[in-house]
């Protein structure tokens, strides 16, 4: 059982061994190798049975000049195996010395000359490859050859070379389509996640701007009915106040909605073609006064010119989300919208006389982050901070025509 054992650990150590040999690159370099010895070894057989070697020292020297000129014609696919054009342009050049001055080729080196114009076909020049496949269809046409197996040999390289150029061509034309296929792909999935990610800011913004000042206005209704009407049955006084904190349960979840949608998004262009703009901007003031019952004043400065659709929409909603802010933080306060209409484009400024900003940003809130990313969108800016004699003022400096995004 213990000599099973050892045997058992030896073969699967010579096993593991033979493995790593076989893997390349170790494989391709014995098999160059061994070309090599095989092309040699056919060389000197050869001149064993030269007519021109008759004495010893002569069969010595001619089987010494076959073995180095055999030895050339593999050599270089083993040395510059790297370098597929030197390997080539070496194979071949010792190729055909062997051929037109010996009258000779080992079927090692017709190996290595279709080897070279492969790889050459492959990795290098297209073009180089089909020249140096070229010569050896000009030696089969013109017959120079004197002896039957170097007349075989060039009429198989004048078949082989050229076809293991183009199929080396072909190889290296389906990798190319493959890695550009592979690339088109790449690019095809980033437009779709950029699309993807464009389409959750423009849903955010659109579910924070519309749907959530809907349901604040709701909130707001709900505690001014219940407040405003003394005499109201208690049960009446629970509904609405049931109301009011359902509202504000689907605000709050809106923003947990609103957080997941923005997690991996960036500045977007804003929608090219919006529904309202600046003609709406009267009715949503009024609105906000009634829905309040606090005082609202719309500021006009300037002769009202048509903007960019783009621009007019940004306008709109950052009107609507600093009326929502208002309502929410500053409940009761006055708020005056005020639009400047200048040559540059038109500055909105919203401002409040509420108790200012709080000390700390509410967590989860979307509101100025959208109107920044509108603002921006269409090529203007916005600021947000506390007013000067308090309040909280609002600011979005936005031009004439929406700029396109770089």
């Amino acid at each position: 059982m213990v000599g099973m054992g050892l045997a058992g650990d030896l073969y699967a150590r010579w096993s593991d061994r033979a493995g790593r040999i076989a893997m390349p690159p170790h494989a391709s370099f014995i098999g160059r190798a061994l070309l090599g010895l095989l092309a040699v070894a056919e060389a000197i057989a050869k001149a064993q049975g030269a007519p021109q070697a008759a004495d010893v020292g002569g069969i010595a020297l001619y089987s010494l000049i076959l073995g180095l000129v055999a030895l050339a014609t593999v050599l270089p696919v083993l040395v510059f195996w790297a370098q597929s054009a030197a390997a080539g342009v070496a194979v071949t050049a010792a190729s055909l010395l062997s051929l037109t001055t010996f009258q000779t080729l080992t079927v090692a080196g017709a190996a290595a000359q279709i080897i070279a114009g492969y790889r050459l076909g492959r990795h290098g020049s297209p073009l180089l490859a089909v020249l140096l496949a070229a010569p050896y269809l000009l030696l089969a046409l013109t017959g120079f050859a004197s002896s039957q197996e170097a007349h075989v040999l060039t009429v198989l390289l004048a078949s082989l070379a050229p076809a293991a150029a183009l199929a080396g061509i072909a190889q290296r034309a389906r990798l190319e389509a493959n890695e550009n296929r592979a690339a088109r792909q790449v690019i095809i999935g980033t437009l779709l996640e950029h699309t993807a990610r464009g389409e959750r800011a423009r849903i955010a913004r659109e579910l924070h701007d519309v749907v959530a000042h809907h349901i604040s206005m709701v909130v707001v209704q709900a505690e001014t009915a219940r407040l405003a009407i003394p005499e109201m049955p208690a049960a009446g006084a629970q509904k609405l106040s049931a109301i009011g904190d359902t509202a504000r349960a689907a605000l709050t979840e809106m923003r947990r909605l609103l957080g997941v949608l923005r997690e991996d998004t960036q500045v977007d262009i804003a929608e090219r073609q919006p529904q309202p703009g600046l003609r709406e901007l009267n009715d949503l003031v009024d609105t906000a006064r009634d829905t309040s019952g606090t005082a609202t004043r719309f500021i006009l400065h300037g002769t009202p010119t048509p903007l960019d659709p783009g621009v007019e929409l940004a306008a709109y909603r950052i009107v609507q989300e600093a009326l929502t802010n208002a309502r929410r933080h500053a409940p009761g306060a006055a708020v005056d919208v005020e639009l400047h209409y200048a040559d540059e484009g038109l500055r909105v400024r919203i401002r409040d006389n509420g108790p200012g900003p709080p000390a700390a940003p509410p967590i989860g809130g979307q509101g100025l982050l959208g109107m920044r990313e509108r603002a921006v969108a269409v090529g203007g800016e916005l600021q947000a901070n506390a007013a000067a004699g308090g309040g909280f003022v609002v600011t979005a400096r936005l031009p004439g025509k929406a700029e396109e995004a770089g």
